[in-house]
């Protein structure tokens, strides 16, 4: 769509038609960022219960850091439902899952997805 579009804009200017380019350009933002106002309107949850992960014995022994990124869904009461793992070392991503299992979040009207990563040091 947007390719289509910025293919009208270059035909509208190519025929002088100026007014009509600016016209879509601007509805084209317009549309643009009301896109990413709704995407990122959701509203915001507070953990109430966010155990951090355990680093594992074995991680530390073989001195592993590293980055665990974390997509989950949040239900109304709070309740984490459903995880996906984004990337991570699997040691990481184990510790990480068991934690995430037990936190808790505000009440809220709907589900929520959430993002999160986990940052492990030795």
């Amino acid at each position: 769509m947007r390719m289509r579009a910025a293919r009208r804009i270059r035909d509208l200017a190519a025929k002088s038609n100026l007014r009509g380019a600016i016209a879509l350009a601007a509805r084209l933002l317009i549309l643009t960022l009301t896109a990413a106002t709704a995407c990122c309107a959701q509203e915001q949850r507070k953990a109430i219960e966010n155990p951090p992960p355990a680093y594992p014995a074995f991680a530390r022994h073989l001195n592993l850091a590293g980055t665990v990124k974390i997509k989950a869904v949040v239900t109304p009461d709070g309740q984490v439902k459903q995880v996906e793992v984004v990337g991570g070392h699997p040691l990481l991503v184990d510790a990480t899952l068991d934690a995430i299992k037990r936190w808790k979040y505000t009440p809220a009207k709907t589900e929520t997805a959430i993002e999160l990563e986990f940052h492990f040091h030795p």
